[in-house]
């Protein structure tokens, strides 16, 4: 591996790192404003609006983004003939999504359990052509590991409630605020992208190229399909079958808590796929990235998962308010099953992709899916507190499905992927315990925050303990400095 390829992925994941953090940082603040001043039932209602919009997104990429990123090409006037081709697809697939989500939005809207809200959701639709403007120019940095400029314009983007939702939600717009602010949001993201981009969409069109990114992006958008439906099937039914006061719950404490669990992940997963992608041809190294990237998000994850799932009440209470005390055991519970999922299986998708084979993607979303949706449907019988916790744990039965076909059929060594994260692991459930055993003394507020550090230190001390653990603490110490080129350069030397 060349300097110039080691640097380009320092200076990446340095540049993601930032970014997810600020935006990880920003957007629970906000939330956390936006909670105070808005009822659990304006969530809801957005949560459905947002399942239509996410689904029709997917149809406006049609999976160019993963193909831009992962295809090698044999210089940059084909790499932006590419580029164009997929733009001008994307942008007429959203006219045609968004014509017909407006003349169908009645029916949409009480097929999503909003009935009367046709126009809501027309109109939060007008993000779709807005999307096909930024999406190309995302794909070019990503591929090119320009996550600087990334940066700039995610941290506008987290910075627009401030000035836009929130603004709104005090003058008592409602769910209005939180739907004018996102598309003010896709706005803004069109513009700075597009300005700042190298490359600037141009009259060209050719179908050879089409039929040959579709070979490789129809199984991408496939794959984005099934993803869809494990995300958001437990919002179906939750919206047809219960309160829009229990989907704002339930959605609300799963985004807050993705939005925390993913700080992490979500800062390594758009440069690790980047350098899977460049590196799908020599093995050892690919493996070797892998690795280096699952250790180091098993520092962090596997204990924020544990001390969220045992501190899910004052969670609550900081990030929500008073009002949402209901949202605690989704939080909790949440939280601990995303932590076990996104050390052992967050990644998986990301392999598939970088070796060219997303139909194993596909697959292994579909065979979840099968068990998925039962338990759903079954579970929903029984009320909400059922649902809530058996769509956490089937989550499990997923991550089985992707490790089985990672070691099937890509030869992966699944049996590495746990030993590689034991010490880990074990850390945090002796964290755990200990964490319980604080519990018992008080539940007081302060005693609560203080209980929290001394886990936190006991946890490092127990990690150090591990062979070999210590340097790797050095390690992800000295990766957040400027300039050192630790952590992830070690697998690419």
């Amino acid at each position: 591996m060349s300097d110039r390829m080691k640097d380009k992925v320092i200076n990446a994941t340095k540049w993601s790192s930032i970014t997810e953090i600020t935006a990880k940082i920003v957007s629970p603040i906000t939330n956390m404003i936006l909670a105070r001043i808005l009822a659990p039932e304006a969530f809801g209602v957005v949560a459905t609006v947002t399942m239509i919009v996410s689904f029709a997104e997917m149809f406006t990429d049609s999976g160019f983004q993963k193909y831009l990123v992962q295809h090698e090409f044999e210089s940059d006037e084909e790499r932006y003939q590419n580029a164009n081709v997929a733009f001008w697809t994307n942008f007429f697939i959203s006219i045609i999504l968004w014509g017909i989500i407006t003349l169908f939005r009645d029916q949409l809207a009480e097929m999503v359990g909003n009935p009367g809200l046709g126009n809501v959701v027309a109109i939060a639709c007008f993000q779709l052509p807005l999307s096909s403007f930024s999406s190309i120019q995302m794909a070019l940095y990503r591929r090119d590991f320009d996550f600087k400029t990334l940066f700039l314009v995610r941290i506008v983007a987290v910075c627009v409630p401030f000035f836009v939702t929130i603004p709104l939600a005090l003058l008592g717009l409602n769910y209005w605020a939180l739907i004018i602010g996102t598309i003010f949001m896709k706005i803004l993201n069109a513009v700075i992208l597009t300005v700042k981009s190298p490359w600037k969409p141009q009259l060209f069109f050719k179908v050879s190229i089409l039929k040959e990114m579709l070979s490789f992006s129809i199984w991408s958008l496939i794959e984005a399909i099934s993803i869809w439906f494990t995300q958001w099937i437990d919002v179906f039914i939750i919206s047809n079958l219960l309160t829009q006061y229990y989907l704002g719950i339930y959605k609300t404490s799963t985004t807050m808590v993705n939005s925390v669990m993913s700080l992490i992940a979500a800062s390594t997963v758009p440069v690790l796929f980047s350098a899977l992608s460049r590196l799908q041809n020599n093995p050892e190294k690919f493996n070797s990235m892998y690795f280096t990237v699952q250790r180091y998000v098993s520092i962090l994850v596997f204990p924020l998962g544990v001390g969220i799932y045992l501190y899910s009440d004052l969670a609550t209470q900081i990030f929500l308010g008073n009002k949402w005390n209901e949202a605690s055991n989704v939080i909790g519970i949440w939280a601990l099953t995303s932590a076990i999922m996104i050390v052992l299986g967050h990644f998986n998708s990301e392999v598939f992709r970088a070796k060219g084979r997303p139909k194993l993607s596909f697959l292994s979303q579909v065979l979840h899916l099968v068990i998925l949706v039962p338990v759903c449907i079954i579970s929903s019988n029984y009320g909400f507190w059922p649902l809530v916790y058996s769509r956490a744990w089937v989550r499990i039965q997923g991550l089985l499905v992707g490790m089985a076909i990672m070691k099937w059929c890509i030869k992966f060594p699944i049996e590495k992927v746990f030993m590689n994260v034991m010490p880990t692991f074990i850390s945090s459930v002796l964290m755990g315990i200990l964490a319980y055993l604080l519990r018992q003394i008080s539940m007081n507020v302060i005693w609560s925050i203080i209980s929290i550090f001394v886990c936190a230190i006991f946890y490092f001390c127990v990690l150090s303990l591990f062979p070999g653990m210590k340097e790797e603490l050095l390690k992800l110490l000295e990766k957040v400095i400027p300039n050192r080129k630790a952590g992830i350069t070690e697998c690419l030397k």
